[in-house]
């Protein structure tokens, strides 16, 4: 049978990989046009996308091949978009994560903050996710959730042990606990009333087991939704916002630079925070059950169970010793990095750029120039403290350099950068400057002209919840691609600010809550056993109705002073350059 399954599954891929190209045929040969020869390469982009019977950036590279044999870009315009600003933004803030991961930075903050944070349940899961959510931000949601969802698993094995411990102990010393004590006459009330008169053979068992698994359910889905939510809050922070960015200076070039990092921040990083109250309150009801006295109770005493996960905490924080040299240096180049990016540009008050180039009017300076320079200095800042003396022969014979090794060498970061994504990246580029020049775009956009009849913010919201379903199925990166250019033709055609839909429906495209399939963070989590996909599915589809109504309340807020979404701008009315 499961050779037969297997042999099935190939099948599959076989046809869709041979059989999609032919069956989708027609369309340009019949119809010839270039917006129909541009239909068939997204179609059959999407369809491999989805479904990747190959990998997914070498469907990024079909753009290079086919745009320019049929006729709608040339090859050297087409291969310029695989290494544009936004790419190198990309690159630059990626080898930044590299070095914060390579040096164990990530981990100490996690465990310093979870210290201070407490070890009630509730507030343990609070501290769970506000770490994840703030290491998301700068390093991949993959590798934030890959590094706290150990942490999480330690705490609550520990957890478990102890309670186990707690009960033998109780059963062979004579005595009772008094939470047991409390637990057990709890139990037996309400056998009393059910009328059964039956009351478990080990006190407080059944119900602590059933407890502590739910516990658990709730730590892992809050590490990979805090890690979706958190990417979203700076533009480097996941693939979707990068895609947005590239696409705003692709297809509305004379934008102004509406979009930059502080901008983004300023708009998503108020809007990550109410999502992750939510989730947590959402979560903690799901899971534990809403006790706000218990949660945040002051003055008691710790249960033998929190003394024990603040041990085990303390214990991984220990085993890190002391803050070294490599780390202090990483830690202060990050901090360099996102005041550089603050300042460039802040909107409300001329930027470090501004000063420098205050008389040329053009934008020499972007993000993805300061992203490139700190990574340019993860390069040459020394990993350990410089001996200023002449340096001793080594066993080989060859003589130390009187500098000490950098912070980073090209060989991790070439085993740890993601390439594939840069490809995606400027696969999607391309493929929305395809659209854009074949006039599909504008052809797609036009089809939606019914649509000015609705007001924005349903439009808005409509769209999003599409995408957040649409998103459950694909990768988030590609979700973007293919859906962004066609809703910036139609914020064009029916003239309302193309931000205003754009950007919620980029962040919708991070809203995959509801199946371990959806996002790596989500797989993550559900190989370590805790979660039935119908736990996730559950918890997920609350969650992705959150997200939407958050971003939509962000974007008809906060957002429409950010970026003055209640005019039709003249970046977005002017004819696009070709």
């Amino acid at each position: 049978m499961a050779l037969r399954l297997k042999a099935l599954l190939r099948f599959k891929s076989f046809a869709l990989l041979f059989l999609t190209p032919l069956l989708l045929l027609p369309l340009p040969l019949v119809i010839q046009t270039k917006e129909a020869k541009c239909g068939y390469i997204i179609i059959l982009m999407a369809v491999y996308w989805c479904s990747e019977v190959i990998p997914m950036a070498v469907t990024a590279l079909i753009p290079v091949l086919l745009l320019p044999m049929f006729g709608i870009l040339e090859s050297k315009k087409v291969c310029m978009q695989y290494l544009k600003d936004t790419n190198m933004l990309f690159v630059g803030g990626l080898i930044v994560a590299v070095a914060v991961e390579h040096w164990n930075l990530h981990k100490r903050i996690a465990l310093r903050v979870l210290l201070i944070v407490g070890v009630k349940p509730a507030l343990l899961m609070l501290g769970f996710m506000g770490v994840t959510a703030f290491l998301s931000m700068w390093i991949s949601n993959t590798a934030t959730t890959a590094m706290m969802i150990p942490i999480v698993q330690a705490v609550m094995e520990q957890l478990n042990d102890t309670e186990q411990d707690l009960v033998h102990a109780e059963q062979h010393a004579g005595q009772v606990n008094p939470e047991i004590e409390l637990e057990e006459k709890t139990t037996m009330d309400l056998a009393s009333v059910q009328g059964n008169g039956h009351v478990p053979n080990s006190p407080a068992a059944p119900h602590s087991r059933e407890e502590t698994k739910r516990i658990s359910k709730g730590m892992a889905l809050c590490v990979c939704y805090a890690a979706s939510i958190g990417g979203t809050a700076t533009l480097t922070g996941t693939g979707p916002n990068l895609v947005l960015k590239g696409q705003m200076n692709s297809l509305f070039p004379n934008n102004g630079d509406v979009l930059n990092f502080a901008s983004w921040f300023m708009f998503a990083f108020p809007n990550m925070l109410l999502m992750l109250t939510l989730a947590w309150l959402w979560l903690q009801f799901s899971f534990m059950g809403l006790n706000f006295r218990k949660t945040w109770g002051c003055g008691g005493q710790r249960t033998t169970k929190e003394k024990t996960a603040y041990n085990v905490i303390k214990e991984e924080l220990r085993k890190l010793g002391p803050i070294s040299f490599a780390e202090f240096n990483v830690l202060m180049l990050f901090a360099l990095l996102i005041i550089l990016w603050f300042t460039r540009d802040p909107g409300f008050v001329p930027g470090w750029a501004t000063l420098l180039f205050n008389n040329t009017g053009v934008e020499y300076v972007t993000d993805a120039t300061v992203a490139v320079f700190v990574a340019f200095l993860l390069f040459v800042v020394p990993a350990t403290r410089p001996k200023f003396c002449m340096q001793e022969y080594n066993e080989e014979g060859k003589q130390d350099p009187f500098f000490p090794a950098p912070l980073l060498s090209w060989k991790v970061v070439q085993k740890q950068m993601p390439w594939s994504i840069v490809l995606l990246l400027g696969g999607g580029f391309a493929l929305a400057k395809g659209s854009d020049v074949s006039g599909l775009s504008k052809w797609l956009g036009d089809q939606m002209m019914p649509l000015h009849s609705i007001p924005p913010w349903a439009i808005a919201m409509i769209l999003s919840l599409l995408i957040a379903v649409f998103t459950e199925c694909a990768s988030n990166v590609a979700t973007a691609t293919l859906f962004l250019p066609i809703l910036a033709s139609m914020s064009q055609s029916i003239k309302i600010n193309p931000l205003y839909i754009m950007i919620p429906c980029t962040l919708s495209t991070s809203f995959a809550f509801m199946l371990p399939v959806a996002t790596p963070p989500n797989a993550i989590v559900f190989s370590y056993g805790h979660l039935h996909v119908s736990d996730m599915a559950k918890t997920g589809i609350i969650m992705n109705i959150i997200g939407v109504l958050c971003s939509t309340l962000a974007i008809n807020s906060w957002g429409r002073s950010i970026f003055v979404l209640d005019t039709f701008p003249t970046w977005a009315n002017a004819t696009r350059s070709k």
